[in-house]
């Protein structure tokens, strides 16, 4: 479970690389193809028997809702959905009548915008022209009322991106996944199998590669496995992606090896080469890359050393077999940046493997995703884009890079310019100085729209600790400029850091409020900061004025590690200040209150100038 509006690139890179190097390979997005089972006219009426079932002290005001408008989801929610995926499009004038959609409770939200004339509560974010995107953000909340309905009457850790994640998440046994799995499947889980059954079963695979880039996938992953191993033990399977890469390293837990036959890590075009060769008697098992395998019960980890894949031989993604036109345009929030995420099938691509600068003391800097940079020319990634909107007719792209470089981008876009390709492109970078407003209007005459980075923690003195290599006001003239050129800007927050005090989140909030109010950023998300193990943080902890609390001895997920920071900071009721006020910028709303206001505790006066971003801004670049 990732996101419905697009496919997660993963399977798209492993699927052209493999098939340029010979072999037979498919894709598919069962988390996709879940979803539309369970959101269909079948689907609801298993749900509304599932409630139905539940007794009057289980009935939420969530699924009273659902069973006494049942016949109006059952209703509806093919035309939903069908809207949802841009294939009726005048659905639209229908659902902005709110008549045709039962409302829940999540619609409740709308009452924060009632216009005080009585007139329409979203005139002001969509104004009398934005039909198709008002309609869009009632589908969603009509979905979302449909998905609190699941979670209640079937599933409490169903969600639509994060999948019972709290089962993988640095858990450090593997006993709590290991009683789900062995838990009688609910109508999510069956669901599941079904899809999987009939995959093998279209496709009818020697080896099935299973992607996991983050916590809320595993749960699925392994039901995934366990419905192949039940199945046809004799098809090879095996676990990798982002999750893996980051909190399976030292992986001991022989009962992942029940459901799995092996577990690679990081890149994975060359574990995979070897891993094929193997399966089919070419290369010994001494012989694997980076992999992870059982022998006499005990995990074994074999990694035979060979050069990874350069990163411009890795050749051109594929999304053929994934079904692109069923992937849904959702609008949870109403801010023109941060929808971004969820709305519109992006092709994501990368301009670059790893990060160029890989220095900042809070990321994963000593893994392969981040520490080892490799780049491709201008002429191979614009030749890469052209095969991708030639295969899927869509011209828009996300850059999924760590951080962009200033340089591959300036390249990028001449290339783009040379060839006249009109593309969209959004993706993420460093608010570093390269960015110039020259460099920043070049980027949007060759389709740039929208960019994101990370200011975390908008305080000079913890950006020099963070080891950030920018500051304040070197961040607002940057992200200034992107926004000169019409390029939206979201900033990447962050609270919660060593030795960060109050008057340092409140002076913080202050920076925030005035790039917003200098509309220097149109969208934000402040982050609490989690201390890894592959970190600077988590490896030099003394350096960053905290203790590590000790971590149990994990024969399975290993990533995140308490600390003790003797400011001893509340940052729990901090962080909540910080996203309420953070909401209502993105909204416009509250731009001229006084910081402290946001804050349900007493906290101290911004150290920092009400002017301070404004005279920044009218320094030279």
């Amino acid at each position: 479970m990732t996101q419905l509006n697009t496919p997660y690139p993963s399977t798209a890179y492993l699927t052209g690389f493999l098939r340029s190097r010979g072999f037979d390979a498919r894709q598919e997005d069962l988390a996709l193809a879940l979803m539309l089972r369970l959101f269909s006219r079948e689907g609801l009426a298993a749900l509304h028997e599932k409630a139905r079932a539940l007794g009057d002290s289980q009935r939420t005001p969530s699924v009273q809702a659902f069973e006494a408008e049942y016949e109006r989801y059952r209703t509806t929610i093919t035309p939903v959905i069908a809207f949802l995926q841009g294939k009726d499009p005048t659905l639209a004038h229908r659902i902005n009548g709110r008549q045709f959609l039962p409302e829940g409770p999540r619609f409740g939200s709308l009452d924060v915008y009632i216009d005080e004339d009585g007139g329409d509560p979203l005139a002001w974010a969509f104004g009398a022209l934005g039909l198709q995107d008002r309609a869009r953000h009632l589908a969603t909340l009509y979905l979302n009322d449909l998905a609190d309905v699941l979670r209640e009457a079937v599933d409490p850790r169903f969600e639509f991106v994060r999948y019972a994640e709290q089962l993988a998440t640095s858990q450090p046994t593997f006993e709590p996944l290991a009683q789900a799995l062995a838990a009688a499947p609910n109508l999510v889980d069956e669901e599941l199998r079904a899809l999987t059954m009939a995959a093998i079963e279209r496709h009818r695979p020697q080896v099935v590669l299973v992607s996991v880039p983050f916590p809320g996938a595993v749960y699925a992953a392994f039901r995934i496995a366990q419905a192949i191993k039940a199945q046809d033990p004799a098809i090879v399977t095996v676990l990798g992606g982002g999750f893996v890469n980051t909190e399976l390293r030292e992986l001991k837990e022989p009962r992942v090896f029940d459901y799995f036959d092996y577990v690679t890590l990081d890149a994975g075009e060359r574990p995979l080469l070897a891993l094929l060769e193997h399966v089919a008697g070419k290369r010994s098992r001494q012989r694997l890359v980076r992999s992870f395998v059982r022998e006499d019960g005990a995990v074994k980890y074999i990694n035979f050393v060979e050069p990874d894949i350069a990163f411009a031989e890795v050749g051109t993604p594929t999304w053929d077999g994934l079904p692109l036109d069923r992937y849904l345009s959702l609008l949870d929030m109403l801010n023109p940046m941060n929808r971004l995420w969820s709305d519109g099938r992006w092709n994501k691509l990368t301009v670059a493997h790893g990060c160029y600068w890989k220095k900042c003391s809070f990321c994963d800097v000593s893994l392969d995703y981040i520490s080892r940079y490799e780049g491709a020319s201008a002429a191979t990634l614009v030749d890469r884009i052209e095969a991708i909107v030639a295969e899927t007719g869509q011209t828009g792209f996300h850059f999924v890079d760590e951080a962009a470089p200033p340089k591959a981008l300036k390249a990028l876009a001449a290339e783009l310019q040379q060839r006249q390709l009109g593309i969209s492109w959004w993706g993420n970078i460093r608010f570093e100085k390269s960015f110039t407003p020259e460099l920043c209007q070049q980027l949007a005459d060759s389709g740039c729209i929208a960019i994101s980075g990370g200011l975390e923690v908008a305080s000079d003195r913890l950006l020099k600790l963070m080891k950030k290599g920018v500051s304040v006001e070197q961040v607002a003239r940057v992200t200034r400029a992107f926004t000169d050129a019409g390029i939206l800007v979201h900033a990447y927050l962050m609270y919660g850091f060593p030795t960060q005090t109050v008057q340092d989140t409140v002076d913080a909030l202050e920076y925030v409020r005035q790039l917003f109010e200098q509309g220097c950023i149109q969208s934000g998300f402040f982050h609490r900061f989690a201390c890894t193990v592959h970190s600077p943080v988590g490896q030099a902890p003394e350096e960053y004025g905290v203790t590590l609390l000790p971590l149990p001895d994990s024969p399975f997920a290993k990533n995140d590690v308490g600390f003790v920071d003797p400011t001893g900071v509340d940052h729990d009721a901090m962080g909540q200040a910080l996203k309420k006020a953070i909401y209502n910028f993105m909204h416009g709303i509250g731009l001229e209150e006084d910081v402290r206001s946001w804050f349900s505790v007493k906290v101290p006066k911004p150290s920092v100038h009400r002017h301070r971003i404004a005279r920044a801004l009218a320094q030279p670049y």
